[in-house]
């Protein structure tokens, strides 16, 4: 919910100041705060019908639609965020225009949006994440997590303030060289970032949809709460320890 409301007040202001400006890195992060805050819908839907009861139709539940919903964020992602940024700023690059906002008031408007992405949406996230992650690395947190609703936000929230950076540079040089194709380039790069991060999402989302096992905490945790049990056959135990 706090990424969803930062996201659209950030993408309102961003597209006031693409066309202003009509900077093409501006309107490439103006479009990827919309997909951001589609991207927060959609994780909504997904987890309010992955608590769903059990029905007739559904007699295990609803619990994987989290896991749908977070794989079409990764294709959103992509195409409505990647692919439209990068294109938008080949196309800029191909037909150089003028600026026509200050380059004082660009900077501005990103300032302004990176000061709502890292306290508001970053920063509640990387808590999240710090605090499910424990004493576990990053790597291995990121691959044995079973939330990809946190995943989704999180590496959203961090390619959203590299982003700005990147297009802050862009406008920078080319105000300082008078050439407007570093903007465009800045698009250019932002459409790569995005792409990259949906890949990303994408193949954590797939192992989750196919059905991948448990964590390695959890299995020795099950490991251990069945050998306790005087009752359980040892060669049951040991076959638990298979991939």
């Amino acid at each position: 919910m706090l990424a969803l409301a930062a996201n659209m007040f950030i993408a309102a202001v961003k597209f006031v100041a693409a066309v202003i400006s009509g900077s093409a890195a501006m309107l490439a992060e103006g479009v990827h705060s919309v997909a951001d805050s589609g991207n927060q819908l959609f994780l909504l839907r997904g987890t309010a019908a992955s608590r769903f009861l059990p029905s007739v139709r559904y007699p295990f539940g609803r619990g994987k639609e989290i896991y749908f919903w977070s794989f079409l964020v990764a294709v959103m992602l992509f195409v409505g965020g990647g692919v439209v940024a990068f294109m938008e700023g080949l196309n800029r690059l191909r037909h150089p225009q003028p600026h026509e906002g200050s380059l004082a008031f660009n900077l501005i408007v990103l300032g302004v949006a990176a000061f709502f992405e890292i306290t508001v949406a970053f920063r509640a996230a990387v808590k999240e994440f710090n605090r499910r992650r424990g004493s576990r690395s990053l790597v291995r947190t990121v691959r044995e997590t079973k939330d990809p609703a946190l995943l989704v936000v999180l590496f959203e929230d961090s390619v959203a303030v590299l982003g700005l950076a990147v297009a802050a540079a862009g406008l920078i040089l080319a105000e300082m060289t008078g050439a407007s194709q570093w903007d465009a380039l800045a698009s250019m790069v932002i459409g790569v970032l995005l792409a990259t991060t949906a890949w990303i999402l994408a193949v954590e989302t797939k192992g989750l949809l196919v059905g991948e096992s448990a964590g390695r905490d959890v299995r020795s945790a099950i490991r251990a709460a069945a050998m306790s049990a005087e009752c359980v056959d040892e060669h049951f135990v040991c076959c638990l320890d298979l991939p």
